[in-house]
């Protein structure tokens, strides 16, 4: 895998734009803490971006399904880059709206882009690899949220908003010409592992040609958004990991307010930065050891037990006054969505057929978008309510009775499918 030119292009693309996206969101909170000072505003200056993301959704599962994926990520990017150039007349008028459109336009490209990136990383490395390639994929970004988050604190020090979404878009530009150098065999199937007899290559994933994946596509009876329930239907196991995601999700969506909460329970400014490198350092180990942790079970069974550490992490912070359990909690996070996320994106790839793929991962990003912000306004509300501790106990409850829901119904659900074998077997 790692003499595979395209899995470099990806990294190194990630990593870069994610330097790009992190160090414009920094920009964002800096802009919207001068201009608007109403927190309600904020978050409905974000809903908006939020909701521009889950409107395209569906059109953008039609588009890589049925368009070269190359071409999507290209066009994607060239919006990334375009969306934040609509900042220098924000920041030249002072202007809310301007940064409104910012929002639209971002969230919009990458409707597009995300859900392409994964349609296409199937079709850059055989299925075996798909799991480390997939762990690795998430430390890049993870690397450089870290690393952007920290380069554009130091550099609002130096240098205006100006500057800093002058480096973003150098980020998303970069990005837009690596893309360029990508060489992907559009599909339409699922890859058929093929060894090149007597050549000594590795075996490789052998692929249809788009004209072809947009000629199947258009034979479909469903050839509409819709088309993903049946197959959803179709794999049962899809829908509970969709469901599991719950789980990861409701520590994510409130993290930074978790965050601050805990540096004031604790009255430590500090403990916010040892918490933030805690749970990334930890995401990090772990996206390299992914494939070993994974190589005792099923996928299945691996994301039941990262899911059940998450749940077990978030109740550990009813202890959230004692540094040391606070980051060891983190910690326990960073381990398990480490396994969580690429598990999940691997489980995803294999079930569902490269023809859906676009559709499919569009209606996931449209998912997360939406759950994403509901746990983050209801964090804000239980916080304001209940409290950080008693919070986080209810999560931590909450998760951990969902998972053990979820693995007695998949578990019933094997049982009346070996049923059903047996039967026929023995008809």
């Amino acid at each position: 895998m790692w003499s595979n030119r395209n899995v470099w292009i990806v990294l190194i693309g990630e990593f870069i734009a994610g330097l790009g996206l992190w160090m414009s969101i920094i920009a964002n909170l800096e802009f919207m803490q001068q201009q608007v000072p109403s927190d309600f505003v904020k978050s409905l200056i974000l809903f908006a971006g939020l909701v521009a993301g889950v409107a395209f959704g569906p059109l953008a599962g039609r588009v890589i399904d049925t368009v070269s994926k190359k071409k999507v990520l290209l066009y994607a990017s060239g919006g990334r880059t375009l969306s934040v150039g609509i900042m220098f007349i924000a920041l030249n008028q002072d202007s809310v709206f301007w940064m409104v459109v910012f929002f639209v336009a971002l969230q919009a490209s990458s409707a597009f882009y995300f859900p392409a990136l994964q349609s296409v990383i199937p079709l850059i490395v055989p299925e075996r690899d798909l799991l480390t390639l997939n762990g690795v994929h998430m430390n890049a970004g993870t690397l450089a949220r870290i690393l952007g988050t920290t380069l554009a604190g130091l550099l609002l020090a130096v240098m205006s908003l100006y500057g800093l979404y002058l480096l973003s878009i150098i980020a998303y530009a970069l990005l837009f010409v690596s893309t360029f150098l990508l060489q992907v065999r559009e599909t339409g199937e699922l890859p058929k592992e093929t060894d090149t007899v007597g050549t000594g290559k590795a075996k490789t994933a052998e692929a249809v040609p788009a004209e072809e994946a947009a000629a199947a596509y258009e034979a479909m009876p469903e050839r509409g958004f819709k088309a993903i329930l049946p197959v959803l239907r179709a794999h049962p196991a899809v829908v509970t990991v969709l469901l599991l995601t719950i789980v990861p999700t409701l520590f994510i969506g409130g993290f930074n307010l978790m965050v601050i909460n805990i540096s004031e329970l604790q009255q430590s400014a500090g403990i916010k930065s040892w918490l933030y490198a805690v749970e990334g350092i930890c995401i990090i180990a772990t996206g390299f050891l992914i494939k070993r942790f994974a190589a005792g079970g099923q996928l299945m069974g691996r994301l039941f037990l990262f899911a059940s550490f998450v749940g077990a992490a978030q109740a550990l912070l009813f202890f959230a006054q004692i540094p040391a359990l606070s980051l060891i909690a983190f910690g326990v996070f960073g381990v398990s969505v480490g396994g969580f996320f690429p598990a999940a994106a691997t489980l995803f790839q294999h079930h569902i057929p490269k023809a859906y793929h676009g559709r499919f991962f569009s209606f996931r990003s449209m998912l997360d978008r939406v759950m994403f912000q509901i746990v983050l306004l209801s964090t804000g509300l239980l916080l304001d309510t209940i409290g950080l501790q008693w919070m986080v106990l209810v999560y931590g409850i909450g998760s951990l009775a969902l998972v053990g829901w979820l693995a007695l119904r998949e578990s019933r659900r094997r049982l009346q499918e070996g049923g059903r074998i047996d039967e026929a077997g023995r008809a």
